[in-house]
């Protein structure tokens, strides 16, 4: 591999269990939190007056290591798969139009500024806080979020038109019952605006009350509206989440089945279904995961982590995406390796049960299962996670 292409690796490809890419990750998210720190200590005279060069000197190294990392990353950028096919210049001018790298070049640009003026623009030091997205790069969760804001934007866009009627309308009758009793809060629909937005968040200040009895039971009414309306918002970013979680779930099952050569010539119901099959599990970093010489009752999926296959004479790594133990679904045998978590991992289990109950139920997978396992058993080309009996190779699909 080239420089180019190990930084590319580093920063925005590769596997993101390995090492090196969560350590990068890590540090660089510290340094965010730590800049965002340092922003609110420098809004503090005598902290700031004390650690003035302090201050100073994080800022630099700072602007600095992020200032590298946006040319780094635009310059790696033409190893990006979907750019690769045009010119250089193109390339590099489509990704730094990318949302990310535009809050990269904000996070930097203000004290970029600074420097090369000479001035102390103070005022532009809000805009250092900006690093705080950069954190959306490494969190998985944040940009799930924003996708998941995206998705539901029409549903967001008619509870806020809804939200923003029912304000008025509660600012309109108020000044009708209260206008007369307090003029100066309720005088006009503005003025009720701010007594009605306070009440309907049920955040209440309190600094503004009705005080009719007529006024008193409509604000009683309007924050049991609050209550329900705003709801509706976490109600639907929630049900998003669930969506985009069993979303990508179901991607992540289904490529993995479908890498499986025992499972590649399946039409997309049947895949679909022993999707539904597999079991999730977590194991710890050492967990031995199978035993040699145990019964094969299932085959697994790496979702995350790395998983390593300790065969008599050599051993093998597994990664995200890979997968092991296909020959327990076919033949009754034993396991002849032991396999074990390196790191903590997430893997998806397919039990020998469960799959010869779908295939009972499903002629037509029967049917193609024994004609690809047939071919498979005579070539041998088992992926290094199976683990054959030699003994047994030569017996027929368990349940024909």
């Amino acid at each position: 591999m080239t420089i180019k292409q190990r930084l590319y690796d580093l920063l925005e490809g590769g596997n993101r269990t390995n090492f090196s890419h969560r350590l990068i990750d890590i540090l660089l998210s510290l340094l965010i939190i730590c800049n965002v720190l340092s922003v609110a200590l420098e809004s503090m005279p005598l902290i700031e007056a004390a650690h003035v060069t302090g201050f100073a000197i994080f800022e630099i190294f700072s602007l600095a290591v992020f200032t590298i990392e946006y040319v780094t990353r635009l310059w790696v950028c033409t190893e990006h798969l979907p750019l690769k096919r045009l010119r250089a210049s193109e390339a590099r001018r489509r990704y730094a139009l990318s949302p990310f790298m535009i809050i990269d070049l904000l996070a930097i640009l203000p004290s970029l500024l600074v420097s090369f003026i000479g001035m102390d623009l103070r005022f532009l030091r809000i805009f250092r806080l900006l690093r705080l997205l950069k954190l959306a790069r490494y969190s998985p969760t944040i940009i799930t979020l924003g996708r998941v804001l995206y998705n539901e934007r029409r549903a967001l866009g008619a509870v806020v038109i809804i939200m923003f009627g029912l304000l008025m309308l509660s600012a309109s009758i108020m000044t009708i019952i209260e206008a007369e009793a307090q003029p100066e809060a309720f005088g006009s629909i503005p003025a009720s605006m701010w007594w009605a937005l306070a009440t309907l968040s049920t955040v209440g200040y309190g600094d503004v009350v009705p005080i009719t009895a007529l006024g008193r039971i409509f604000g009683g009414i309007v924050t049991l509206l609050g209550v329900a309306m705003y709801a509706l918002p976490i109600a639907i970013i929630a049900s998003g989440f669930t969506n985009e979680s069993r979303r990508r779930d179901f991607v992540i099952t289904w490529g993995m089945v479908a890498r499986v050569p025992l499972f590649a010539k399946l039409d997309p119901v049947l895949l679909a279904k022993i999707g539904g099959l597999l079991r999730a599990k977590s194991v710890p970093s050492g967990y031995e995961i199978v035993h040699r010489g145990q019964p094969a009752d299932s085959m697994y999926f790496v979702v995350s982590g790395e998983v390593v296959i300790d065969l008599d004479d050599h051993r093998v790594s597994l990664e995200e995406g890979d997968f092991f133990g296909e020959l327990a679904l076919l033949q009754d045998t034993h396991r002849r390796a032991h396999a074990f978590a390196l790191t903590e991992c997430r893997l998806m289990q397919l039990m020998k049960s469960d799959f010869h109950g779908l295939m009972e139920a499903e002629p037509k997978l029967r049917e193609e299962i024994a004609a690809v396992a047939a071919e498979r058993l005579r070539e041998s080309e088992w992926s290094h996670g199976d683990i054959p009996d030699e003994e047994i190779r030569d017996q027929p699909i368990q349940g024909e």
